[in-house]
């Protein structure tokens, strides 16, 4: 059987069998195996009425009513021999012992005939013809002999009888030899009825009984249809259109020619026409009944064509569903109301790992775990029972251990709304359902997170509508976390102020991408009482696809103002006394007539705002006057203290006439018995009366010099280690030299605060001191201290672009060289 017949018919629904691709409806095929058995029996009878005849020597039972030719005894004992067989062989299930009985018998007809048809083969008499009886109406020289016709239908009637039996052996083999066996019948019956003695026998043999022939017909029925599903047959009993095409066929075929012959040959006989005639009309009733079952053909191929264009688009569909089905990734079937499975994907396969034939046609318990089983089962009846869609999730037992699944159930209706089958799809939703329960974890978290938190804090929308607060908003601004929801967070800032708040939380928003920021300054609080408080407020943004939330954590910091305040009164204090401090010590340098300068310096706005730059102007004598430079490493009040010390012993040892190298080797001896310091220093010696300088740096910045008839530029000398570098026992010397500098020159001298900035080159920011001092003082008069007053606050807004954030100090001194001119004016 194939798998549709296999597979359970939808309840409500008749279904026909199945075989080869054909259809078939079981009382059909009931029909033709009961007109098989009568037909065999009636054939049977016919013997056995013959059989009568020659006991009783009646021989109307032999040859029927007017007949001439009678039935033989032989014929009519191979006659109920086949009845019987076929008889027993159409019922189906039978008894060994009765199959072999039937078969004996067809056996025995089939020789009979073959004997008989030697006899006539070899002209020799084998003594079968009248061996139950002595025949005296037949030839003389053949008595009691069947006719050859009928030898050759009792022949392939027996064998076909036999090969009836045998399901291994194909149905065709015996209908064909059946449809002859009739054939050969209905030959001998066409004789009678058209009064054609051609028809009877063949030459001077004898002829066939009309008994006979009838129960020949009868026999060939019954061979014909015995396995009414199989071979020829099965193209007539079918219930598709096949059947009932060939059923039409032919009955039109059997009856319509033998009627209009029979017509034709009666007009014939009544000379109504003569025989040309009889043919041309016997011709023309044949066209016109075969062209009118052409035409009824072609509307049944038509319907046919139809209903194999519906079927192949059903077809398509279903193959449509099923490759949904196969490709979706959810578990989906279809079980009829007994729990049958009609039709499951892929994924049910894999889920239960069996194949697909295994499952189809079978319930729950015979491929499900009994537990999911009955499970599954008392689902299905209580969605029925509901009649109508059911979802629901729930855990089952997999073969693979416990799984979270959305199961849906839906029935499946006919045309009149009665359901007939069940469908199914289950979704995987272990991994969701863990996704889920992870974020109620996390919100509980969160929640406990919010409410813990020692701040207020507030959850707005994109809009400033407060959507949660944690209780410590009713300690900060008296106002419980419930009555704050669905409010805007500027209600909790001060009218006066909400503007500015509510803009500040606008252009926080409208960044591409809001950082976390905190804001504490001129933002305000608004207390129950209506009083306000300075506030901190730390923001920070949550952007999904649907909204953007903001955070605001909100702290006091009345207490932190207070503190602040007291602490920059504090420190503005230190700041003066230590500002009066490093002025004293660093003393206000002599204006010297000969001499012209101006000099600035700027305090550190960082830190304490003290350092340790210095320089001093020194009168050595009437043409020679000393300038030092200074820089202690580091700030606040130590490097002052040092300062202060070294400003006071270079000051001493320039009086005592030292030289440039000597004052710094005496200094660096000063400086290394100081611990953890550092200095950088340059001493100069300008003599106006050889119009020279000697000088020596100790790791110091370059002089710039302006000659009067060049560009500014660096003052070449050797640039010795800081002070406090070398060690006690051995050092580097220091070197002086002895540079030119004629009348109407002018120095810069400088720390490195001016020229030291970060992510600059400090070499670049000399070359533009340079440049400035080129272009503030060249072609100038140098002895005029206005002008180099003004030169040196160029300088300093050309280095230092914002004097109010720089975080070092600054010393900067400008001298002038006075030219012949105001050298003989001194005099």
């Amino acid at each position: 059987m194939t798998r549709e017949q296999q597979m359970p018919g939808l309840p409500g629904a008749h279904r026909p069998e199945q075989a080869d691709g054909l259809p078939f409806h079981a009382p059909v095929l009931g029909a033709a195996r009961t007109v098989a058995g009568t037909a065999a029996l009636a054939a049977a009878l016919l013997g056995l009425v013959g059989l009568a005849g020659w006991i009783f020597e009646a021989e109307a039972l032999t040859s029927g009513p007017g007949a001439v030719v009678s039935m033989k005894s032989n014929t009519a004992v191979a006659l109920v021999a086949l009845g019987l067989s076929l008889s027993v062989t159409t019922r189906g299930q039978i008894r060994p012992r009765t199959l072999a009985a039937a078969r004996a018998a067809a056996a025995l007809a089939a020789l009979v005939g073959t004997l008989t048809l030697a006899e006539y083969l070899t002209g020799a008499s084998l003594g079968i013809d009248e061996l139950l009886f002595q025949d005296d109406t037949g030839d003389a020289g053949t008595p009691g002999r069947m006719a050859p016709n009928t030898a050759a239908a009792l022949l392939l009637a027996g064998a076909a009888s036999l090969c009836a039996g045998v399901s291994r052996i194909p149905a065709w083999v015996s209908q064909i030899p059946g449809l002859a066996v009739g054939a050969l019948g209905m030959l001998r019956l066409y004789g009678a009825a058209y009064a054609v003695p051609e028809l009877e026998r063949f030459g001077a043999y004898t002829g066939m009984a009309v008994p006979t022939a009838l129960a020949l017909v009868l026999l060939g029925t019954a061979l014909f249809l015995a396995r009414p599903r199989e071979g020829p047959a099965g193209l007539l009993t079918n219930a598709g259109t096949t059947g009932a095409l060939g059923r039409w066929l032919f009955v039109t075929v059997v009856i319509v020619p033998p009627l209009l012959g029979w017509a034709v040959l009666a007009g014939e006989d009544a000379g109504v026409f003569g025989a040309r005639l009889g043919t041309a009309l016997l011709v023309c009733g044949l066209v016109a009944v075969f062209t009118t079952v052409t035409f009824a053909t072609l509307a049944v191929g038509r319907r046919v064509e139809v209903a194999h264009a519906r079927l192949e688009w059903q077809v398509r569909q279903n193959a449509l569903l099923q490759d949904f089905m196969d490709h979706t990734p959810a578990v989906v079937f279809i079980k009829d109301l007994h729990g049958r499975f009609l039709a499951v994907n892929t994924t049910f396969e894999r889920s239960l790992n069996l194949p697909r034939d295994q499952v189809l046609g079978r319930r729950d318990l015979d491929v499900m775990p009994s537990d999911l089983a009955r499970q599954a089962r008392a689902a299905d009846l209580a969605m029925l029972a509901e009649g109508k869609p059911v979802q629901r999730e729930e855990r089952l037992a997999v073969p693979g251990g416990p799984r979270e699944f959305l199961s849906t159930l839906f029935p499946l209706n006919d045309a009149s709304g009665t359901p007939y089958a069940v469908c199914g799809v289950v979704t995987d939703i272990t991994e969701r359902v863990a996704a889920q329960r992870e974020v109620q974890r996390s919100h509980r978290r969160f929640l406990a997170l919010l409410e813990s938190a020692p701040d207020a804090t507030l959850i707005t929308d994109g809009d400033g509508t407060v959507v949660m607060a944690n209780p410590q908003v009713n300690h900060l601004f008296g106002r419980a976390p419930g009555d704050l929801v669905g409010t805007e967070v500027v209600c909790l800032v001060p009218a006066a102020r909400r503007r500015r708040h509510g803009a500040l939380l606008d252009a926080y928003l409208r960044r591409r991408d809001p950082r976390p920021a905190v804001v504490d300054k001129g933002l305000y609080g608004l207390r129950g009482d209506g009083s306000e408080f300075p506030v901190e407020v730390s923001v920070s943004s949550l952007r999904s696809e649907q909204e953007t939330l903001v955070v605001l954590t909100v702290r006091d910091i009345t207490e932190r103002r207070r503190l602040e305040a007291e602490r920059a009164e504090r420190y503005e204090q230190q700041r003066r006394i230590a500002l009066t401090l490093q002025h004293s010590l660093m003393g206000e340098p002599p204006h010297l007539a000969y001499l012209p300068s101006a000099y600035r310096y700027l305090a550190s706005v960082q830190g304490p705002g003290v350092g340790g730059d210095w320089f001093d102007v020194i009168p050595l004598d009437e043409r020679r006057t000393g300038v030092l430079v200074g820089d202690v490493m580091g700030r606040g009040l130590e490097a002052a203290a040092v300062m202060g010390q070294l400003r006071a012993a270079s000051h001493a040892l320039a009086r005592t006439g030292a030289t440039p190298s000597g004052l710094m080797t005496a200094l660096d001896a000063f400086v290394g018995d100081l611990p953890d310091q550092m200095v950088t220093c340059l001493y100069l010696i300008l003599d106006q009366g050889r119009h020279e300088v000697t000088l020596c740096s100790a790791g110091h910045l370059p002089v710039i010099a302006l000659p009067p008839d060049g560009p500014a530029c660096r003052l070449g000398v050797p640039v010795g280690v800081p002070l406090g570098v070398n060690d006690a026992g051995y050092g580097m010397p220091f070197e002086e030299a002895t540079r030119a500098l004629p009348p109407g020159s002018a120095l810069v001298l400088y720390t490195d605060g001016l020229v030291e900035r970060p992510g600059t080159d400090i070499e670049a920011q000399i070359d533009v001191l340079i440049h400035t001092v080129d272009v503030a003082l060249k072609g100038a008069p140098v002895d005029d201290p206005g002008t180099l007053d003004r030169a040196a606050d160029r300088l300093i807004r050309t280095l230092i672009a914002d004097t109010a954030a720089y975080d070092d100090d600054v010393t900067l001194l400008v001298i002038g060289v006075p030219g012949p001119a105001a050298d003989g004016a001194d005099g």
